[in-house]
């Protein structure tokens, strides 16, 4: 299958979108900020500040075949064996301070680092990595939800206080005010609340297209989108949401989805299964999806980047949008790694589907990726849907041997799933 015409148009995108933020922060010195994925990054776009996700920073290294590397590195100086590789890959290539090949030549120094507290680790690898780029960091609290709401994936758009919590939402608030504050007083920049507004009004806009690209993805038979061309035509745009061009590009991705559902253009030439991907993306080798697609017609339909947005960032404002906004990052890491919210979330998506089987990712050092995973796997055998769990990680290529990896995979699916000998 020839790939969609946005795809392309989105890696373009984000190449020169690449060198202009290099050009910004390396070349004109202007303020920076580091942060995690789960952070108010429209804090950052409201006042026109750059940011570099930590996350996007450890796959666009990954990608460039540079995380051994600088994971032996850390290995060398004596960090703990059993650590985060997704999480400190950024502040080993910091520590290796070698311009001549890190991308960009390395990081400068940000304005600030900002994490939420979310696992263990992060607090000491955000630590050291503004010692060692001389910079401040700005942890968030992560507290827990000491109520629930059932199936509060379906409601979060407009009860958005009652899902995720109200006294959860005013300390992050209260924590956003206090990263505004430091933000103007280290910058030239100031903050507007109407800007805030806005931006927020047109990144539920974006996630309404993305919405209905997740629900075509679902419903057509075969699956008009492969796994890949989810992720970057979701994710690409979503480093930028609520700009005028991730807008566009949302509504783009939508209509050309839209057209190959209506043609009947699929993935896989003769779509025999229907996987899902529990995860986040194996950025270091891609290709392994499409092996399975070519090998036995296995298509992963569903992963977690595009169905995530309309579930989760659709909110109605009330004239709150700082609030609206907390609302949606004290529940995002928690919505896609812990139980009851991450398990009903997916049990739900998996019969929207109609997944046969799902391979959940299960990162040997990655704690806050493997707890949900393993009653989310659970719950969904219950429900009818085989799962096979993938001992591997997102950046870390080290102990990965994709040949092998896609005859397990395989194997699992021919054992489970493909009961009949026409299948096989």
């Amino acid at each position: 299958m020839s790939g969609l015409e946005c795809t392309d148009a989105a890696k373009a995108y984000q190449k020169a979108f690449g060198a202009e933020l290099r050009e910004r922060v390396v070349g004109r010195g202007e303020p920076f900020a580091v942060a995690q994925a789960d952070t108010p990054h429209e804090i950052f776009h409201a006042m026109d500040i750059p940011v570099v996700s930590n996350q996007w920073w450890s796959a666009y290294i990954s990608a460039k075949r540079l995380s051994s590397r600088y994971l032996d590195l850390l290995d060398e100086i004596g960090f703990p064996p059993n650590r985060c590789s997704y999480c400190s890959l950024g502040l080993a290539c910091s520590l290796a301070n070698d311009p001549a090949t890190a991308p960009w030549g390395g990081l400068p120094k940000p304005a600030v680092l900002v994490a939420r507290l979310t696992c263990d680790c992060i607090q000491q690898v955000f630590a050291e990595w503004a010692k060692v780029l001389e910079s401040e960091f700005l942890p968030m609290e992560a507290p827990a939800w000491t109520q629930t709401l059932p199936e509060g994936f379906r409601h979060s758009h407009d009860r958005w206080e009652e899902v995720y919590q109200a006294d959860r939402i005013a300390l992050l608030a209260a924590e956003m005010r206090e990263l505004i504050a430091l933000l103007e007083r280290k910058t030239d920049r100031r903050f507007e609340p109407q800007r805030l507004a806005g931006l927020m009004q047109r990144i539920n806009e974006q996630e309404e297209y993305l919405a209905q690209a997740a629900e075509l993805a679902g419903a057509a038979r075969p699956c008009p989108v492969s796994i890949l061309e989810q992720m970057t035509n979701t994710m690409i745009p979503q480093w930028h949401r609520g700009s005028d061009w991730a807008v566009s590009h949302a509504r783009r991705f939508r209509d050309e989805v839209l057209d190959r559902a209506q043609a009947g253009v699929g993935v896989a030439q003769n779509e025999r299964l229907r996987l899902m991907w529990i995860g986040a993306g194996l950025w270091h080798d891609t290709s392994f999806y499409t092996m399975l697609e070519e090998r036995l017609g296995a298509v992963f339909v569903w992963s977690m980047y595009l169905p995530f947005a309309g579930a989760q960032y659709i909110r109605q404002l009330k004239g709150r949008s700082l609030e609206a906004l907390a609302s949606r990052i004290c529940s995002m890491n928690e919505v896609l790694h812990l139980p009851p919210w991450m398990n009903e979330w997916i049990v739900s998506e998996a019969r929207r589907c109609g997944i046969d089987a799902a391979v959940v990712l299960v990162p040997p050092d990655n704690r806050l990726s493997q707890s949900g995973t393993l009653l989310t796997g659970q719950e969904l055998d219950a429900a009818g849907v085989p799962v096979l769990r993938l001992s591997a990680d997102m950046v870390d290529a080290k102990n990965w041997n994709r040949d092998a990896s896609v005859e397990h995979v395989a194997t699992f699916l021919r054992r489970e799933v493909m009961k009949c000998e026409r299948l096989r």
